[in-house]
């Protein structure tokens, strides 16, 4: 693999096992399967006061755990690869920003931001930490509510648990608040995918790194490099869904193994 990637720059696709190590746990175990129900849909979402109050409230004792994590092995070394002229574009399914902590600075956000927040009606965007101060003064107490941190800022907690409490509102225009992600069940944008597809056209190969792939907004880059002849790697502890696809795989943690190849120069 790294005379692979010595060959010329490429594309990484990151998903959630590189940031494990940084304390943020992720959906799928080594089979590709739910470690826990998916995630919020997007239609119930907009259709439903109920399900947007249980998402904020888990989200509000979520929330830390995202905000404070900081980047681990493996984005430190994807950061240094990059400075050197290895990787065009790091994509990533993640949205908790920690490449870009890591010094990576072309970082294509697939699903977004979660340390953004975006109003439906109005449009107007809001930081995700400022909005977590709005909610803890609009429900005191509420954070001594015990809960087990989930993926993406989520958090896992007792039915029932988010009775009573108030989900925040727009401050301008008193519209709907929502995470500027991409939620599960709703499509990446078309112009994300058409930059993607037009950065793996100019690269060596694509390098998978901590996924599953067994959603299809990231499958889907993994079938078209090899469409287009292009080597597919990929570094993953347990099965891909783009295993018959791959020129070479290693099964160990990602972050490890990227270290081991920054050391090696």
């Amino acid at each position: 693999m790294a005379r692979l990637l010595a060959a010329g720059r490429v594309v990484v696709l990151s998903g959630a096992g590189l940031s494990t190590a940084s304390g943020i746990p992720d959906y799928r175990d080594h089979e590709g399967r739910w470690k826990r129900k998916q995630p919020v849909d997007h239609r119930e979402f907009l259709g439903s006061a109920a399900v947007r109050r249980r998402y904020w409230a888990r989200s509000f004792l979520g929330w830390p755990v995202i905000g404070q994590a900081q980047p681990g092995s493996g984005h430190r070394a994807l950061a240094e690869m990059e400075a050197r002229g290895r990787i065009a574009l790091t994509v990533t399914q993640n949205v908790d920003g920690l490449h870009q902590k890591a010094g990576s600075r072309a970082v294509l956000e697939l699903h977004g931001a979660i340390a953004d927040v975006v109003c439906m009606d109005c449009g107007g965007g809001h930081a995700r930490a400022a909005v977590q101060e709005w909610m803890r003064a609009a429900n005191p107490g509420f954070a001594d509510v015990m809960a087990v941190a989930a993926p993406d800022g989520d958090a896992d907690a007792a039915e029932g648990f988010d009775e009573g409490f108030t989900a925040p509102d727009c401050p301008a225009c008193g519209g709907m608040l929502k995470p500027d992600v991409v939620f599960f069940g709703d499509n990446v944008p078309k112009a994300r995918v058409g930059a993607v597809s037009t950065a793996i056209d100019a690269a060596a190969g694509l390098l998978v790194v901590g996924s599953s792939l067994m959603v299809y907004s990231g499958y889907r880059f993994a079938e078209y490099a090899h469409r287009q002849g292009k080597p597919v790697m990929a570094i993953n502890l347990g099965k891909t869904r783009a295993d018959p696809l791959l020129t070479a795989k290693v099964e160990q943690d990602c972050g490890e193994f990227l270290a081991s190849l920054g050391r090696d120069g």
